[in-house]
């Protein structure tokens, strides 16, 4: 699921066209970090593991991302892309990208989510009695609020 998750971010959200616009938002270093170890680390995963503490981090940190690009960047995007001029098929990949990103952004949040569902699960079982990790984290209880933007 998490390749998934990268596969489609690196594809349809961070993308040649829409990328330098992402970097522009107002996110500092560490909450970028999260998001990218989320999206484009996969393989360090595979030899050392997943940690529920840090996936929630990453969950946390991808979906305050989704809300500011819902809030900061999708309200101007068309404007701020034509802004580069750029012809023949990049200006058709260009546009095709544009005018997805809103549902390709809702389908990377819909992902993350079912991600954050499934982990949430995973936790539940494997508490044994104790309180599982993410009802201690309280920069979870709106997660969903902020994935699916209701």
């Amino acid at each position: 699921m998490i390749e998934r998750i990268g596969e489609h971010y690196r594809a349809n959200i961070a993308n040649r066209f829409i990328r330098p616009l992402l970097l522009q938002l107002p996110m500092d270093k560490m909450a970028w970090d999260l998001v990218e170890v989320l999206t484009e680390k996969v393989d360090q995963y595979r030899y050392q593991g997943f940690d529920l503490d840090d996936l929630y981090r990453q969950i946390i940190a991808t979906a305050r991302f989704v809300a500011l690009i819902r809030r900061e960047l999708v309200p101007g995007l068309r404007q701020r892309v034509a802004a580069t001029h750029i012809s023949g098929p990049d200006k058709v990949m260009r546009n095709m990208a544009v005018n997805n990103f809103n549902s390709n952004l809702q389908v990377f949040a819909d992902l993350v989510n079912e991600l954050y569902i499934n982990l949430v699960e995973l936790d539940k079982t494997q508490a044994h009695g104790r309180m599982p990790i993410y009802a201690q984290m309280p920069e979870l209880k709106n997660i969903g609020i902020e994935l699916i933007g209701h």
